[in-house]
């Protein structure tokens, strides 16, 4: 929720303030301002874009129910096949070969000398 006070808007520094009646004809101008404003524009614009937005929000949520989430399964399921034979594929060429280098390289040892 957006909710602003008076301070956040006229917000005089510590050690300066206007005099007491000002700062209260101030805040209430603000206050009642900032009211009836809202409810005018709420009173002229909301149902009109009540209206915008149930349909924008009908359509998004019709979209996501009947084309985004059926494509998403359906293109999990298609993928699903090709991850197997392609997890196969890894499994039975690329684990040996790094299998085999790894024992290849296992066997090097490396030290550090610090010559003075």
């Amino acid at each position: 929720l957006l909710q602003i006070d008076f301070e956040d808007v006229i917000a005089e520094p510590e050690g300066t303030h206007s005099f007491d009646g000002i700062w209260k004809a101030s805040f209430t101008t603000f206050t009642v301002t900032k009211y009836w404003f809202y409810r005018l524009l709420s009173a002229i614009f909301g149902i009109p874009m009540a209206l915008i937005w149930g349909i924008y929000f009908a359509i998004l949520s019709f979209l996501h129910i009947w084309a985004v989430v059926p494509c998403i399964r359906s293109y999990l399921i298609e993928i699903q096949c090709i991850s197997r034979v392609y997890s196969i594929c890894i499994h039975t060429f690329c684990d040996p070969l790094f299998e085999a280098i790894g024992k290849v390289f296992s066997s090097i040892r490396a030290t550090v000398r610090k010559e003075i």
